[in-house]
Parts: structure tokens; sequence; C-alpha cells
């Protein structure tokens, strides 16, 4: 019985990394322009922030010098809103756990880019960083304008006009 009540605990904690909402997770709260609730933000952001960063620390490895200088800012700027993100969960202000992990979509995005070299790896960042971004402003722009956790849905409104901007700077860079 101890054998069986650890292992459904084991799996607990395991798929709770990965918790997310059936409607979030699809997308059927992005077409439908509805908030998402502050668990699934947390998550998606933090993973967002997650996938930045480790993406960007290979490109700034592997690619041409005008990619390396946006991987660097995305470097900088996903550090300091993961900061951020972890300040509002750690002080209280948000009942949400931040994730450790990627979500899937993330992490596959993650494996595909690791498996890439030269140019065609060049290509696939470019091009993750605008899908990324979309992603992210879809998500910070509804939940500031609708999230039910006061302290987060201000944050949330007040970053996303720098996802904007990194948004059109990946766009400007995958011409």
């Amino acid at each position: 019985m101890k054998k069986i009540a650890l292992t459904a605990a084991m799996v607990l904690a395991a798929t709770s990394v990965f918790a997310q909402s059936a409607a979030e997770k699809s997308g059927v709260n992005s077409l439908a322009g509805i908030p998402p609730k502050t668990e699934d933000f947390v998550t998606e952001a933090a993973s967002s922030d997650m996938f930045e960063i480790e993406s960007s620390k290979l490109a700034a490895e592997r690619s041409d010098d005008a990619t390396k200088a946006f991987a660097q800012q995305m470097i900088q700027d996903h550090q300091k809103t993961t900061t951020e993100l972890k300040q509002l969960v750690d002080g209280g202000k948000v009942k949400a756990a931040v994730p450790t992990a990627m979500i899937p979509d993330h992490k596959e995005m993650l494996d595909k880019l690791k498996s890439l070299q030269g140019e065609e790896f060049t290509e696939q960042y470019r091009s993750d960083q605008v899908d990324a971004h979309e992603d992210a402003v879809d998500l910070f722009k509804r939940y500031g304008e609708e999230g039910d956790n006061t302290d987060l849905k201000s944050w949330a409104a007040k970053t996303a006009p720098a996802l904007e901007h990194h948004l059109q700077m990946a766009r400007d860079l995958d011409k």
C-alpha cells in the first residue's frame, strides 16, 4: 500500500510540473480571448522564460552576429522577468507554483534546436522566437486585461509592451 501511495504521489508531482488547463493548452482560451487562470499564466510565463533563456544561450554560441546580439538581449530580459515572477510568487502575492521545467511544447522546440547547427539552427531559432513571442504577447495581454490576481495582472500589463518589442525585433531578424 505504501508503494502505491508513493507511486501515486510521484506521478502527481511529475504531472503538476506540466499542470495546465486543457482550454489553455489547446489554445481555446486564446482564440476566445479568455484570460488564463492564474496557475496557467504562471506556468506558461515561466516556461516561456525558460525556453527564451535556454534557446538564446544556444543562439549566442551558434549564430551570426545579429542573432547573437538579439539572443543576449533575450537572455537578459527574460532572466529579469523570471526574477520578477518569482518575487511575486515568493512574496505571497500570487498563489501559484513557479514550475522548474518547461511545458512539453517548449521542451520539444528546445530539443529540436539542440539538434541543429549552422544556418538551419539560425533559421529555426529565428522562427521559434517569432512564434514564442506571439504566444507570450497574447498570454500577457489576456492576463493583463482580465486576469484574476491584481498584482499579477498589473505585472503582466506592465511586461506586455516589452514582449511586443521582442516580437517586433524577432520579426525584423527573421526577414
